[in-house]
């Protein structure tokens, strides 16, 4: 057997079925990674496990391409840190500012959709051209709301460095900011995705 496939067989059993994607990245196990250090970490060991390579193995391959994606994601980072730390499943209610967020968005993306849905039954070059100042009034609504998400976001992420000083001291306030992080990254992916249908 493969030294690296035997490793890699270690960390699977030693989680029960879960890879510990830092060790198998050999990252520190933290909310925040560098990331000139994960890009690093993801190249060499994704050229080493490589099926063309002496002692390649596509699974390895594959499973070190899933920790990139995940490590290199904040939301997806911590909801794997806490998976690792088998921290139970819990709804997390939303704060007073996400829901103002949320109010804000869910409209949008609403007249969004009708708009696009208007454009697309347009016939003529006037009928679309009457259409215009709506849609650049709703791209700026969009982006406004953008704007405010990843300011939220940036907040967030600025604050993460704190949960590594005592990880399994703040695990239920990482939670919250984990589902935090996913609304938000929901958010800008519907924002982007409505900018992209409405072009």
């Amino acid at each position: 057997e493969k030294p690296q496939r035997r490793r890699h067989l270690l960390l699977r059993r030693e989680f029960c079925g879960m890879i510990n994607f830092f060790t198998l990245l050999g990252l520190p196990q933290a909310a925040v990674l560098d990331e000139a250090a994960l890009q690093a970490a993801y190249h060499e060991k994704s050229r080493a496990a490589h099926p063309d390579q002496p002692g390649g193995d596509a699974q390895l391959a594959a499973e070190i391409n899933s920790a990139h994606e995940i490590l290199a994601a904040p939301e997806k980072r911590l909801k794997h840190l806490l998976d690792l730390h088998a921290v139970p499943w819990r709804a997390i209610p939303i704060s007073n500012e996400m829901m103002t967020l949320f109010t804000q968005l869910g409209p949008q993306l609403q007249n969004a959709a009708a708009l696009t849905k208007k454009k697309q039954q347009a016939t003529s070059a006037l009928s679309r051209a009457l259409l215009a100042p709506e849609e650049m009034k709703l791209r700026e609504q969009l982006e406004e709301i953008g704007l405010q998400i990843e300011t939220a976001r940036t907040e967030i992420l600025d604050s993460l460095p704190a949960f590594d000083t005592d990880l399994t001291a703040h695990l239920a306030d990482l939670q919250v900011t984990q589902a935090t992080l996913s609304y938000l990254s929901k958010w800008q992916a519907q924002i982007r995705e409505a900018l992209l249908v409405m072009m």
